[in-house]
């Protein structure tokens, strides 16, 4: 497998996290799933930078956000696959 553009450690994660630079939106991204070794492809729809959080799925508003296997918050607005998961549409449960 070449070099993942992001990747997802749990089969559980609703994001996967982008390791290289220079995601543009368009682009088709090789993400690696940690949990059984797999290959997953997804189409992002934003640009992303490096370190940030990519939805490998549809996330409803309300749901719970995982990564690395581990509730990190909740969307707080509808989030597409492909799409850049932040700050503007993920807040803690915390307050």
């Amino acid at each position: 497998m070449a070099a993942p553009h992001f990747i997802i450690h749990d089969s559980e994660d609703t994001v996967g996290v982008v390791v290289v630079e220079g995601v543009k939106a368009g682009q088709l991204l090789t993400g690696w799933l940690m949990d059984g070794n797999k290959t997953v492809k997804i189409k992002a729809m934003d640009p992303i930078p490096l370190g940030h959080k990519i939805a490998v799925n549809d996330i409803k508003n309300g749901s719970t956000i995982i990564k690395y296997g581990h509730d990190i918050g909740k969307a707080v607005a509808a989030i597409g696959k492909g799409r850049h998961a932040h700050v503007k549409n993920v807040k803690t449960k915390r307050w």
